[in-house]
Parts: structure tokens; sequence; C-alpha cells
């Protein structure tokens, strides 16, 4: 007699070859609207399932795992992130939770060299003006930006997209310095040649560019506040392809609109999906709807990466991806 398949519950939709291997190998139930679930929605998802198969847009706190039925084991998160979901709480519960990690490295370092060269060239602002119609012929002072090459850019969180972030720039002649828990190792600090600074403080005071790869933790919400934008120089270029919660949100808009920050390119803001209406209105912020993962074989691999996580807690197992508190 076969073993019974798990009853897995996708929250949102997956790319279909995700979807066809899950349903597959697993008793799936598939969210085909794609339309986030209600927090009711959610309950009832931990009330009947084996696994849940959440994503970044699903707050899993302590008080819907509370809701969680004896069967809930896993939950095998669709992301790299975990702080949609209460880490704690889970294993308190006996709820392994595992994410998506290493998968989305190089397509997140990719976007955020683009945000660079799209903040620093004023990309979006002139291909606005040339699909307006409104380019009129060129002239030697206008639509000017600056070079990277030269140019100090400064990583906070050194970890795998830091670190490859930090491989593409230097490709660029940009020079390295980066602010982490702890100095990367002698000879990856040797490869990239990278300058490491203890003090945030300081090495914000001294960069032409800074380019945020935390985790968003207790620890790391608001690392860049009101008073640590201050310490940009006025020609410095902020980007964020991290978390919105690390950056404060309200202090970077009013500095943008005052150039006292160059400018900025964000990929993902402090209360996602809304942005502040002041930040949609500035030519010198770049803005992104959450897009640093969203390539095919990034988002297959993350499913994949699900998959494998599920089979090997099927198995008896521990999954490989497993998210213990302790590392949050």
């Amino acid at each position: 007699m076969a073993a019974r398949k798990p009853k897995v519950i996708v929250t949102r939709k997956l790319p279909d070859p995700v979807e066809t291997r899950m349903r597959e190998l697993f008793d799936t139930e598939l969210n085909l609207t794609d339309a986030p679930m209600t927090r009711a929605q959610l309950s009832d998802a931990v009330g009947r399932a084996d696994v849940l198969a959440p994503t970044i847009t699903d707050k899993i706190d302590a008080t819907l795992l509370e809701k969680a039925g004896p069967k809930l084991k896993l939950i095998a998160s669709f992301g790299a992130g975990v702080d949609h979901v209460d880490v704690a709480a889970a294993n308190a519960r006996g709820i392994t939770v595992t994410n998506t990690p290493g998968v989305l490295t190089e397509d997140t370092a990719d976007l955020t060299m683009a945000l660079i060269m799209a903040v620093a060239r004023r990309i979006v602002e002139g291909a606005n003006v040339a699909q307006a119609g409104g380019f009129t012929g060129w002239t030697p002072t206008w639509m000017m930006g600056h070079r990277i090459t030269g140019k100090r850019l400064g990583i906070i969180g050194m970890g795998r997209i830091g670190q490859a972030v930090a491989r593409r720039a230097r490709a660029f002649g940009l020079q390295i310095h980066y602010h982490n828990r702890k100095p990367v190792s002698p000879r990856i600090a040797e490869e990239l040649g990278a300058t490491y600074w203890e003090s945030l403080d300081q090495m914000l005071a001294r960069m032409d560019i800074v380019s945020v790869h935390s985790p968003h933790t207790p620890a790391t919400y608001h690392l860049l506040s009101a008073r640590r934008l201050k310490l940009l120089q006025p020609h410095a270029i902020l980007i964020n392809t991290a978390r919105g919660e690390i950056i404060d949100e309200t202090a970077l808009t009013e500095l943008l609109a005052q150039g006292a920050i160059g400018g900025a390119g964000l990929d993902v803001f402090e209360f996602e999906p809304r942005i502040n209406p002041k930040l949609l209105k500035l030519p010198n912020a770049v803005l992104l709807p959450h897009m640093g993962s969203a390539t095919i074989e990034g988002r297959i691999d993350m499913g994949e990466k699900v998959i494998i996580n599920i089979r090997t807690w099927m198995d008896g197992h521990k999954p490989p991806d497993r998210v213990i508190p302790s590392m949050m």
C-alpha cells in the first residue's frame, strides 16, 4: 500500500513547473487566483495542512499558529527571508520552518548593480523623457549623472548577496568597503579588496554609494535611522534590495527631497506594498516593485528547494534549509 501523501497547502501561485511537480509528489492544494490569503483562509490552512508553503506576503505569527492542527509539522516557506514567520513560536509547537537560501544571490546582486547604474546615470529619468517624446537633441550639459568607476561602495551585510555585489562592483572599478557583524575571512577580503568597518557610522560618512544586504530582524529595524541617514554625504546614493524596514523611509524621503542625499534605488519599502506618496514624486529616486528575485530561473530554483525540504521531511530527515530561532 502506497504511503499517504502529505497535505501541502500553497498560499500563492508558483511557477507552473513547480506546481506540477508538487502535485505529482504531494496532496497539494494550489492558489490558482494568486490572491493573498486572508487571515481566515490562513487560519483554515494551518488547521488542515501537514505542510504549509507560504510566501513573504503571509504573516505566520504566534496567534495564527495557535490555530494549527495537530498535523501541521512543517512550514516550507518560498523565499529566503523568514521575518514573516514566528520561528520561535513554530518550534515551540514542534513545527519545523524552512526557507530557500542561496538561490537568489546572483539575481539580487544583478538588480543591485542595475539600481546603482540607474540612479548614478539617471537612466529612468532619461527613459521617461525619451518615451514621452521630450527628447529634442543632445546638449553638453543636460541629463548629466555621475560615473561610478573609482567611487567607494559601502556594503551593509557581507553575506552571500553582499559578496556577490562586491564581485560585480569591483569589475566596475568600485572600491569595496563593508560593515558586518564580523569581518569576512582574510581570503575573501583579499579577493574582493574589501575594507572592513566595525563602525557603521564611520563607514556611512565616507561612502559614495551604500547598498543594504542585511536581513530584517529586530536588531536591524531602522538600522539606517534618521540620524544615520544624515551621516551620508550630499552626493551619496543609497540602494536597498534587502528589506524595507531596515531604512526609516520617512526620513529618507525627506532627505532626498531636501537634496541632502544624492539619490536612492529601492526595490523594497517599509510599508510594502504602500509607498510613501512623497517618495513617488522624487526624480532622484528609482523605485522598483520588489523584483530582486524575479527571474524565471530564480523562482523555479526556489520552488525546487521547497520541494526538497518537504521530501526530506517526509523521509524522516532534517530538511537542509531548517531555520533555527538562534539564527534570526
